[in-house]
């Protein structure tokens, strides 16, 4: 590492803060870059945010590896505290950036796995997104940051997001949970009863049913954590990453979301029945 890539205080590297200064609001220089499409850029701007720039944050991580007995379904907890953790960090380096900019929140959130070819148990996580400003308060007063004081993140859509706020609600962050669960293997005569015949396989179905379950479970709790109302846009993802096929990792995320207001409520559409004659 050169001592211009050096983390400073903040943990955003000294390349990455001389970057980050060029594009702080009131700079003569300032000026936003963003991966907003131009169609979620427009509506970002209709719902009162300002894109600031683009924040990233990054995570070489070493996952090491965990022995466990091949005939039992259980949870590998050394690997899915790794995978939690990695992605953790980069998730903490993105909001680190987003701050040293003043951003209220960051919007249009990914966050990717990369495993690199110089060594087969290193993965790059790497979390991107667009921080922004919000254009006034919220409408009861306060910030558009969380319980944390830290930038909201969120991972929707530049239409969605826009939709979320004219419906009334913030994003608060995105939460996630996940589980690495290894699957028993079938003993030999197990596998050749079943040759031939439709039946389901029990310990695959417990297995895969207990994974998920801890997944979702973890995530909840983060949006307990922020005191949210709930979590939108939910995806529930099973990656094989270079475990082999018995072990598989199950990662859920959503975005955490709270009402604007404490006496919010969304109106119910009215149905119009068409007139008839007579």
């Amino acid at each position: 590492m050169t001592e211009s890539d050096a983390p400073t205080a903040t943990g955003v590297p000294s390349d990455a803060m001389r970057r980050l200064a060029h594009m702080r609001p009131g700079q003569a220089t300032s000026m936003f870059t963003s991966d907003l499409s131009v169609n979620e850029f427009l509506l970002v701007r209709e719902a009162g945010f300002r894109p600031l720039g683009l924040v990233l944050g990054s995570s070489i991580y070493h996952v090491g590896f965990q022995v466990g007995r091949w005939g039992k379904n259980q949870e590998l907890d050394t690997l899915s505290q790794a995978m939690y953790h990695a992605r953790e960090l980069a998730m903490t380096r993105m909001e680190a950036e987003a701050d040293q900019l003043g951003a209220d929140g960051i919007v249009g959130v990914r966050l990717d796995i990369e495993f690199k070819e110089f060594g087969n148990d290193l993965a790059e996580f790497i979390a991107v997104g667009t921080a922004v400003s919000a254009e006034s308060a919220p409408p009861e007063g306060g910030s558009w940051r969380n319980v944390h004081r830290q930038p909201f993140t969120s991972d929707l859509s530049g239409q969605d997001f826009w939709t979320l706020i004219q419906a009334g609600y913030a994003p608060l962050g995105m939460v996630m949970g996940t589980c690495v669960y290894h699957i028993a293997h079938q003993g030999m005569f197990r596998a050749m009863s079943n040759i031939g015949q439709n039946v389901e396989l029990p310990q695959y179905t417990e297995g895969l049913y207990d994974a998920r379950e801890l997944a979702m479970s973890r995530m909840q709790a983060e949006a307990e954590a922020l005191h949210a109302e709930g979590i939108v846009g939910v995806r529930l993802r099973a990656h094989g990453h270079r475990w082999g096929g018995h072990t598989t990792e199950f990662f859920a995320i959503g975005t955490a979301v709270r009402p604007l207001r404490a006496d919010h409520h969304i109106p119910t559409p009215q149905l119009v029945l068409p007139l008839t004659d007579g």
